[in-house]
C-alpha cells in the first residue's frame, strides 16, 4: 500500500467512525470518545446508553460483507485489552454492563450495527495479571 492509498484509506476510515457515531447518537447513544488511545491498542467508539458502555470497532467496507469474518481473535482481544485498560482508570464505569459491538459501514447502505458481536470467554476484570499473557480465545456471534 503506497501513501496515497494509505492516506484514502485513513480519511475514509475516519468517515466511516464520524457516520457511526452519528447513527449511534440517532439511537440514544452517547458518545464518550472517539478514536480512544491506550497503552494495549485503540479503540474506534466508546458509548453509553442506559446501563450499557459499548466497546466499538468500525469497519469501512466497500461490498456488504458477513461482520462475523471481519475482526480476528488478535484484534479482539486488543479491544478487550484496551478496555479493561480504559475502565480501570475511571471508577464509575465499574457499575456498567460492558459490552462489544461491531459496526460495518458500506457506502450508500445504513451501516450495520452489531450489538454483542463477540464476549470473552473469560472476564477481564476477573482475571489474574497472567492472564493478559495469554491470548483470551473467543466465539464469534452471528446475528
Amino acid at each position: 500500500m503506497n501513501l496515497t492509498q494509505r492516506a484514502l484509506a485513513e480519511r475514509s476510515g475516519r468517515w466511516a467512525e464520524g457516520w457511526a457515531a452519528f447513527v449511534l447518537q440517532l439511537k440514544g447513544y452517547a458518545i464518550l470518545g472517539r478514536r480512544v488511545q491506550t497503552p494495549a491498542g485503540e479503540i474506534d467508539l466508546i458509548a453509553r446508553r442506559g446501563d450499557v458502555l459499548a466497546f466499538i470497532e468500525v469497519k469501512m467496507r466497500q461490498q456488504t460483507s458477513d461482520p462475523a469474518e471481519l475482526l480476528r481473535p488478535r484484534q479482539m482481544a486488543r479491544i478487550v485489552r484496551a478496555a479493561t485498560g480504559w475502565t480501570a482508570r475511571r471508577d464509575w464505569t465499574q457499575h456498567f454492563t460492558w459490552r462489544y459491538d461491531l459496526i460495518v459501514v458500506t457506502k450508500w447502505r445504513w451501516p450495520n450495527h452489531v450489538r454483542d458481536a463477540w464476549r470473552p470467554e473469560e472476564d477481564p476484570m476477573l482475571a489474574g495479571p497472567r492472564s493478559r499473557d495469554n491470548v483470551i480465545s473467543f466465539r464469534a456471534r452471528r446475528k
